[in-house]
C-alpha cells in the first residue's frame, strides 16, 4: 500500500497471506491494491480488495492430496511412497533405515466369495490394523491390490524384524466378517536393511519384492529377510530380469516356432502322426530353450501374451499350408497355459479365430495341464466343449504330476493323455514308475482316451512304453524339435 501511495503500479499479491479477523480467525486471502486520483490525475488515497481463497486453497490441497494418496486406503500410493524413498536416500545421512515390502495372503479368497466391496473393506481394516503398530516416521503405502510398502526410517534390522513379526502376527490373529463369513488371512513380508552405499531405490525395491516372494515360497505368512548371496533371491531376481527382456522379444517379434513329432507306436493305416509346437526366444543371434524364460513368464502374467503369439502365428502358418496343400498332414498340438484358460478375453478370442480360419476337422490339437484344468474346471470344460465343437482335439498334459485324480478325467472331454515325463524317464529303473505309467495308460484306455509318453530318450524306455501299449512316443529318441519352417511332409501309410 505504502508503495502504492508512492506512485507505484497497481499490484495483486501472488502468494496468499493470511486476515486475521476480529474474532480470532484466519482467513487465506489475496489481496489487490488500487489508486484512487481526482479529475485532474492527482493521488488522493486507494482502494485495497481482499478476495477469499479459502474454497481454492482446499481444492488445491485436495487435489495434491489425491495425486499422492490411494483413495481407498488413505495411505500414500506408490508415486509417493518411491518419491518419500528416494529423497530419504538423498540425504547425506548415516542412520540405518529398513524397507519392507508386504503382500497379503488369501486376499483373493474374499475377493472372490464376497465381492470387491468386502475386498475394498477388508484393505481398509488391514490399513488400520497396520498403521496401529507404526511410529510417526514411518511410512506405509499401498504399492496396488493387496501389495503394501513401509519405510522404517531411522530404525535398525533387528527392530525391524520385531515390529514386521508383531504386524504379522496381529494380521494372522485379525478376522474379517461379512454378511454370515469370517475370513482368517496373513501377511508375507520382505525386509532389505537399507545400507550407507546402497543409494538406488529401484534395486531396493526390486530387492523388498524378492524377499517377499521368498517368503511367500517358503509358505507364506512369514518373513525373510534380504540376503545379497540368498540363492532363491538370486533366481527370483533372475526372473525379474526376465520381464523386460521376454516384453522386448514380444514387441519385437523374437519368438520362434518350432516343433517336435510324436510318434504312433502301433500305427494304423491312413493314422496322421502328430506334432508339438514349441516356442523359442532369439536374443543377439542365439536361441533361448522354453525353461529359461516360461517360468518367470508364468509369474508375473506374461503368459497370456506368449500364447497368443504361438496361436496366432502357428494358426496363419497352417492356414497358408492348407491354401498350399489342400489339407493338413499332421494333427499339431499347441499348449494352452492355466492363465490364458482363465482369460474369457482369450478363450473368446481363440474361438473367433478358429471359426474364421475353419481348418480340417482333428488337425489341430490343445494342450492343457493337469493343474490348470483342475484349477479351473467349470470355464475349462465349458471351452473344450465349444472348441471341439469347431474340430479340434484336446490332452491333457503332465498327466499324474499334480493331483493326479482319476476322478477329474470323467469330467474332461479330453482325446489324449500325456503321461508325465518324469514317470517316463526312469521306467527302466523304477519298479514304481513302471506301475504308475501301467495304471494311467490302463485307466486312459478304459476310458476311450489314447496315451502318449513324453520324455522317451532311449531305445530301451521306447521299446517298454510300446510294450505297455502305450499309443504314441515323444522324445529325443523318436524325433528332436525343429523350426516349423523346415518341417517336411510325411507319408502316410494307405488306408
Amino acid at each position: 500500500m505504502r508503495d502504492l501511495l508512492r506512485g507505484a503500479a497497481p499490484a495483486t499479491r501472488r502468494e496468499h497471506a493470511l486476515l486475521l479477523r476480529r474474532d480470532g480467525e484466519q482467513t487465506p486471502i489475496i489481496d489487490t491494491a488500487a489508486p484512487i486520483r481526482n479529475r485532474d490525475g492527482f493521488l488522493i488515497g486507494a482502494v485495497l480488495v481482499f478476495h477469499d481463497v479459502t474454497v481454492s486453497l482446499n481444492l488445491a490441497r485436495e487435489l495434491s492430496h489425491q495425486a499422492t494418496h490411494d483413495a481407498l486406503t488413505g495411505v500414500p500410493n506408490r508415486r509417493e511412497f518411491e518419491r518419500r524413498l528416494r529423497e530419504l536416500l538423498a540425504r547425506p545421512d548415516p542412520a540405518s533405515h529398513v524397507l519392507c515390502y508386504l503382500d497379503l495372503d488369501q486376499f483373493k479368497i474374499v475377493n472372490d466369495t464376497c465381492g470387491h466391496v468386502a475386498g475394498d473393506e477388508l484393505l481398509r481394516q488391514i490399513t488400520q490394523l497396520m498403521r496401529g503398530h507404526l511410529r510417526a516416521a514411518d511410512t506405509l503405502a499401498r504399492l496396488g491390490g493387496d501389495e503394501f510398502g513401509l519405510i522404517l526410517q531411522g530404525c535398525d534390522l533387528e527392530p525391524a524384524v520385531a515390529l514386521a513379526q508383531r504386524i504379522r502376527e496381529a494380521i494372522a490373529d485379525f478376522r474379517f466378517a461379512w454378511g454370515e463369513r469370517s475370513f482368517g488371512i496373513g501377511v508375507s513380508i520382505g525386509l532389505v536393511p537399507v545400507a550407507a552405499h546402497e543409494r538406488d531405490a529401484d534395486t531396493l525395491l526390486g530387492a523388498a519384492d524378492a524377499a517377499c516372494y521368498a517368503a511367500k515360497e517358503a509358505g507364506r505368512n512369514r518373513i525373510h529377510v534380504y540376503q545379497p548371496d540368498d540363492r532363491h533371491l538370486l533366481e527370483q531376481q533372475g526372473q525379474m530380469q526376465w520381464v523386460s527382456r521376454l516384453q522386448s522379444a514380444l514387441d519385437e517379434d523374437r519368438l520362434r516356432l518350432y516343433v517336435q513329432p510324436i510318434v504312433p507306436l502301433h500305427p494304423t493305416p491312413g493314422e496322421r502322426p502328430h506334432a508339438e509346437i514349441l516356442v523359442r526366444l532369439e536374443e543377439d543371434g542365439q536361441l533361448i530353450q522354453p525353461g529359461a524364460f516360461l517360468p518367470a513368464a508364468e509369474r508375473y502374467g506374461l503368459m497370456p501374451r506368449i500364447d497368443q503369439w504361438v496361436v496366432r502365428n502357428t494358426l496363419a502358418w497352417l492356414s497358408d499350408r492348407v491354401r498350399r496343400d489342400g489339407d493338413l498332414d499332421r494333427v499339431f498340438a499347441i499348449n494352452l497355459s492355466g492363465a490364458s484358460l482363465s482369460d474369457e478375453q482369450f478363450r473368446q478370442h481363440l474361438q473367433a479365430q478358429l471359426e474364421t480360419l475353419q481348418l480340417p476337422p482333428g488337425s489341430l490339437c490343445f494342450e492343457i495341464t493337469e493343474t490348470a484344468a483342475v484349477a479351473n474346471l467349470s470355464k475349462v470344460v465349458h471351452f473344450i466343449g465349444e472348441v471341439k465343437r469347431l474340430g479340434c482335439l484336446f490332452a491333457l498334459d503332465d498327466f499324474g504330476s499334480g493331483l493326479s485324480s482319476f476322478a477329474y478325467l470323467k469330467n474332461l472331454p479330453v482325446d489324449f493323455l500325456k503321461i508325465d515325463g518324469s514317470f517316463i524317464k526312469d521306467i527302466e529303473s523304477d519298479p514304481i514308475d513302471l506301475a504308475m505309467v501301467q495304471a494311467i495308460n490302463t485307466i486312459g484306455h478304459v476310458m476311450g482316451l489314447r496315451t502318449i509318453a513324453e520324455y522317451v530318450s532311449s531305445e530301451a524306455i521306447l521299446a517298454r512304453v510300446r510294450e505297455l501299449g502305450v499309443d504314441y512316443a515323444q522324445g529325443y529318441q523318436v524325433g528332436i524339435p525343429r523350426p516349423l519352417d523346415a518341417l517336411v511332409p510325411v507319408r502316410r501309410m494307405p488306408r
